[in-house]
């Protein structure tokens, strides 16, 4: 239960709260710099995590609980604090409500193909959905560490759409496929 990838999943859980904070308060760059170190350290223990657990063979039914978990409270609570601290504003609070949409609908399916025995594997474009979206959240992150480099956030609202439109996709091919499981 307590390897080194569990352990690293735990991390990403428990750092939320300082990231969270520093993406809110205090409104300096410097906080948003520290916010942004955070974020990349939680990207890579999301990597490693994951890789370390296939190649150490100690692949856990606690990691496969925990992990998607913290993937999507980190990717909401960053989402969430970014639209309110208008970083997400107009048009393109869409992608984020449809990364939000997607990302609860596929836990909720998830669940209910779980409960029948059905696995639905991530796939590969699904994984690249997600890279695109950590990397989104980062730039719009640091977005506010470097406020003169407009960039950075353009960079990260087209991002942002990327990984929303892979969304759409992703999550219609694990529609599709669930209601291949589900009764009429």
């Amino acid at each position: 239960m307590w390897t080194l990838p569990n352990i690293l999943t735990l991390s990403r859980i428990l750092a939320l709260p300082l990231l969270a904070l520093f993406l809110w308060w205090p409104n300096w760059p410097q906080g948003y710099l520290i916010a942004f170190v955070i974020y990349v350290l939680m990207g890579v223990t999301d990597y490693f995590d994951g890789y370390l657990a296939r190649a150490q063979g100690t692949v856990s039914k606690l990691g496969m609980f925990l992990d998607p978990i913290a993937d999507k409270i980190m990717i909401a609570t960053v989402i969430l604090v970014l639209v309110g601290k208008q970083v997400i504003v107009d048009w393109h609070l869409i992608a984020a409500l449809v990364i939000l949409a997607r990302e609860i609908a596929v836990s909720g399916l998830r669940e209910f193909l779980g409960g029948i025995q059905v696995s639905v594997p991530v796939t590969q474009l699904a994984k690249w959905k997600t890279t695109l979206q950590l990397g989104a959240l980062g730039f719009l992150v640091f977005s506010r560490a470097a406020p003169e480099w407009t960039w950075v956030l353009d960079t990260g609202l087209v991002f942002l759409w990327g990984a929303a439109a892979l969304t759409v996709i992703t999550g219609w091919d694990y529609l599709r496929v669930g209601l291949k499981h589900m009764d009429s």
